[in-house]
């Protein structure tokens, strides 16, 4: 198959979108199909089009930035080449009015199968213009679900839940979400632990990006709670943490919270996956403390299963689902300090309890999986189109 990917930001972009579209796209490339990814050049110093680990990236300019929305005004004419050298397009939301174009170009003039990968619904913080800006979204992303052909959800506990996803049941294909990680060599997860650990404090990861939705107060007020009842903690923050995208006021939030716990806070920055495995292999727990819906499942909270570590996170629509099928962790309400400190003291003191082989896990979370259900899927609509 030769395959159009689309979405506003890729790799070297850190986010969960984009891990999952980079997966996605490398895992089919992997599999011998031939796979392009139409994004925005959100760097200047970005090449506008290159080769990445088998995958052709192509970048548009993108000379204005709203929030974290992009305007691309060459979009249409380079989507136009693109898709006529496609069998199948896959567009990622929330998105742009440029992937709603690509969308309208490949149903209507060019015939072509399309996907939409539903991600989260947008949930922005702020007055009012960003209330202004979840509405247009939400009317760009209702634009996309009437053009698509399929919807594609994580999770049929979010695709239940979602304001939009509600109203493209019919559309929807549920399809679990690309999560890898090599098991890390035992020696390097001594050592990482070691490092951190000086004085036997518990470790708890927190693998994110500070972003407003992920909760990052709510871990900072409980430590306290949490203290009391286990002694020394130190929590690791592994992802990006500076110059954030649309996070600059949330950061300066917290700077009072992140001062107070001087080195038991410790920002690891963008690791490579491979320290990510000996990250997660060697903490306590993981947390994922995220707010609301913009959050829809937390790759992250896989990974930290299949290096053997349980987890913490949320009481949301898809975000809880890892650990009501693995049984590798609990479950807090969004928010709730309190709840949130008791449950990560519950965890840490019964780890035994919270722990599952990794085969286990990999029954429920494969990559491998992922992409035969995109194959089945685009190859049948692929079908479908040619023999209408």
């Amino acid at each position: 198959m030769k395959l159009l990917l689309a979405l506003t930001y890729y790799h070297p972009h850190v986010s969960g979108l984009t891990i999952y579209v980079q997966r996605l796209a490398e895992g089919l490339a992997g599999r011998g199909h031939e796979v392009t990814v139409i994004t925005a050049r959100h760097e200047t110093n970005l090449p506008e089009e290159e080769i990445l680990n088998g995958v052709r990236v192509v970048r548009v300019s993108a000379p204005l930035r709203i929030s974290k929305g992009v305007f691309m005004p060459s979009y249409p004419l380079i989507a136009a080449r693109l898709l006529k050298a496609c069998d199948a397009v896959v567009v990622n939301l929330p998105g742009t009015p440029g992937e709603t174009l690509l969308v309208l170009l490949a149903r209507t003039l060019l015939r072509r199968p399309t996907v939409a990968v539903y991600h989260c619904d947008l949930q922005l913080s702020g007055g009012r213009l960003s209330r202004w800006i979840d509405r247009a979204v939400f009317a760009n992303n209702w634009l996309v679900g009437r053009l698509v052909h399929r919807f594609i959800a994580y999770t049929q506990d979010y695709a239940e839940h979602s304001p939009l996803l509600r109203r493209f049941s019919s559309k929807i294909r549920v399809i679990p979400p690309p999560v890898a990680v090599t098991p890390a060599d035992p020696s390097e997860v001594r050592s990482f632990r070691s490092r951190y650990s000086l004085n036997g404090e518990k470790l708890i990861g927190f693998p994110a990006r500070l972003a407003t939705e992920k909760g990052v107060e709510v871990v900072l007020r409980a430590l306290s709670r949490i203290r009391e009842k286990l002694g020394p903690v130190r929590v690791l923050f592994a992802g990006p943490h500076k110059d954030v995208l649309g996070e600059e006021h949330y950061l300066k939030k917290l700077e009072p919270l992140l001062r107070a716990e001087g080195d038991t806070w410790i920002f690891l920055g963008v690791l490579s996956p491979h320290e990510m495995a000996v990250f997660y292999g060697a903490c306590d727990l993981v947390v994922l403390p995220s707010l609301n819906s913009t959050e829809s499942f937390g790759l992250v909270q896989v990974e930290s299963m299949l290096s053997g570590t349980p987890v913490v996170a949320s009481d949301l629509p898809g975000v809880r689902v890892p650990i009501q099928t693995t049984g590798m962790g609990v479950i807090a309400l969004p928010g709730d300090v309190e709840a949130f400190a008791d449950a990560v003291v519950k965890v840490i003191e019964n780890r035994g309890l919270y722990c599952r082989e990794r085969s286990f896990v990999l029954e429920q979370f494969s990559l491998e999986r992922t992409l035969r259900d995109y194959e089945k899927l685009l190859l049948s609509l692929i079908e479908e189109q040619t023999r209408h």
